[in-house]
């Protein structure tokens, strides 16, 4: 594309239904999810004295906002307790040892403390074409499961959680 002519190569917008999604730790919430996004990022400018006027330069650390996904629950809450578990033994609301279980497990297993989330964002032909990987990810909250009987149909619950990690990274598939 030449700076005269700017018509793009590829003219499909990106769709907000082709994507899969993966917790390593949490493997029953990946068949589930309904929606997640790609948080924001901020680099906070930082400001050069000057006699007249303060002059912003970049910054050097990266704010990342918060991974909020949402998903069916299924009827036996084995993808609402793996959230449940991971968040019970990071605060370890009765005992040290269900965080001590969490912090002996390997990295590499994704079973302890921290676990990477993928989500792949798929092109119009549903082929993979950018994968965003959320490095070192834990639960920071689990909403709550409402139960109702007033509506006429069927609506089945959906929870949402978020998660802090430490950065992310877009890479071209």
């Amino acid at each position: 594309m030449s700076a005269i002519d700017n018509t793009p190569e590829n003219k499909n917008f990106l769709s907000p239904l082709n994507f899969k999604f993966f917790i390593k730790r949490s493997p029953h919430v990946n068949f589930f999810i309904q929606k997640v996004n790609i948080p924001e990022m901020a680099l906070k400018p930082t400001n050069f004295p000057n006699p007249l006027v303060n002059f912003p330069i970049p910054g050097e650390h990266i704010d990342y906002g918060i991974l909020n996904i949402t998903f069916k629950v299924d009827e036996d809450l084995q993808n609402y307790l793996e959230i449940h578990n991971w968040i019970r033994a990071l605060g370890k609301p009765t005992e040290y040892d269900e965080h001590k279980v969490l912090s002996e497990k390997a990295i590499v297993t994704g079973e302890g403390i921290y676990s990477d989330i993928s989500l792949m964002v798929l092109s119009s032909t549903k082929m993979a074409n950018y994968e965003v990987i959320f490095v070192d990810a834990h639960p920071i909250n689990l909403s709550g499961l409402v139960f109702n009987t007033i509506d006429s149909d069927v609506n089945y619950i959906e929870a949402s959680a978020s998660f802090k990690y430490n950065y992310y990274d877009i890479n071209n598939i």
